[in-house]
């Protein structure tokens, strides 16, 4: 049987260099584990377009099309900013998660108990948080048609158009419930179906699919209601599903509830392919930032994290990934900080590499 593979598309920025790290990672799970990966690697972003013209070269999106999984770093950056719309380095990654049809996409946000104090929350609101938002990904307002500047009079107006079908509210409702069986069995469906026609249907059609779960207690809350009681009281929620654009709204709250943006991984899931694994890409949900790009500052653990949603998503190795996010919880317990992490309680400062080489201490320690 053939090892599975995998697609390291580092980016810009930050991304190579905590793609390193995760790099490291994987070589140890195949010496120590026996959980061997065939790795290939190749560019996207403003890398892509610096060597090819373009953020996403069509053999790479061919490859990508290939692979059992994709593991991203971060794509942009100030160099790139003058670039003509449809060559920004972000095109990349849209047209990544729009040909691959990645339409379900898995935020988690979880509070590890040693950084619980970082988030503008109290923590007993967040102490224990481990919360899943699943966002439609590939379809509403960011893809609808028309779209566009247009000159109506003597004035411009902007149109964006809300769209979607019953097939594409049904598959994400469906990957949702199917999370939800995995966890708590609780799945609330965010939307505004009080002023959206489209808001109708997608609770008209979560409800039908619910049918099929009566395992997973089914709850309707509108969007902006939903984004109250995140901050109000958030472990009242499970799993999460919601539409493109309220999707990212909510898990980017949601992600500030932990207190870092630099700790959250994500997973963007597909159909399922011949060997019965979903089409899948990964990545680190924060940015490229390319002001401490090359200092040994970035923090790889969300990078970190994401290949362990790869191991329990794409592979069917959630013991493993349950090993891999324990080693990450014990470094962060023993007081090791990247800078980002640096909070007025102090730590033990680390660098990029530093960090790497806990995390990997504390898995030979786990065996």
């Amino acid at each position: 049987m053939p090892n599975p593979s995998l697609l390291i598309l580092p980016g810009d920025g930050i991304g190579p260099e905590v793609m390193a790290e995760v790099r490291r990672i994987i070589d140890w799970f195949g010496g120590k584990r026996g959980l061997v990966f065939d790795v290939s690697e190749d560019l996207v972003g403003g890398c892509a377009y610096d060597a090819h013209g373009t953020p996403l070269h069509d053999d790479t999106m061919a490859r990508a099309q290939e692979v059992d999984a994709v593991l991203l770093g971060a794509v942009g950056g100030p160099k790139y900013d003058d670039l003509d719309f449809s060559v920004k380095p972000e095109r990349g990654l849209l047209r990544l998660r729009k040909e691959m049809d990645l339409f379900s996409n898995l935020r988690p946000a979880q509070c590890f108990d040693a950084l619980a104090d970082f988030s503008s929350l109290k923590r007993d609101v967040v102490a224990g948080l481990d919360i899943m938002i699943v966002r439609e990904l590939t379809s509403g307002v960011y893809f609808g048609e028309p779209r566009g500047i247009f000159k109506e009079g003597n004035e411009r107006v902007g149109i964006n158009t809300q769209r979607y079908t019953e097939s594409e509210i049904a598959r994400v409702a469906r990957s949702a419930f199917e999370l939800a069986m995995k966890r708590d069995r609780k799945l609330c469906s965010m939307e505004k179906a009080n002023v959206m026609e489209s808001g109708i249907l997608w609770r008209d059609v979560v409800t039908e699919v619910s049918r099929d779960y009566p395992e997973v207690e089914l709850s309707h809350m509108y969007a902006d209601a939903g984004a109250m009681q995140l901050t109000r009281w958030p472990k009242q929620f499970d799993v999460i599903v919601t539409d493109n654009l309220f999707g990212d709204l909510l898990s980017d709250l949601a992600a500030m509830l932990t207190g870092s943006l630099g700790m959250l991984p994500s997973a963007s899931l597909g159909a399922p392919m011949a060997n019965g694994r979903p089409k899948a890409l990964y990545e680190p949900v924060h940015g490229s930032a390319p002001d401490i790009a090359g200092q040994g500052k970035a923090n790889p653990i969300a990078c970190i994290l994401s290949f362990a949603m790869a191991l329990r998503y794409s592979f069917d190795q959630g013991a493993e990934a349950a090993r891999l996010e324990a080693a990450v919880e014990r470094v962060l317990a023993d007081g090791l900080r990247t800078a980002d992490l640096m909070g007025p309680e102090g730590g033990t400062p680390v660098s990029t590499s530093g960090m790497g080489d806990a995390i990997l201490g504390a898995l030979d320690a786990s065996l």
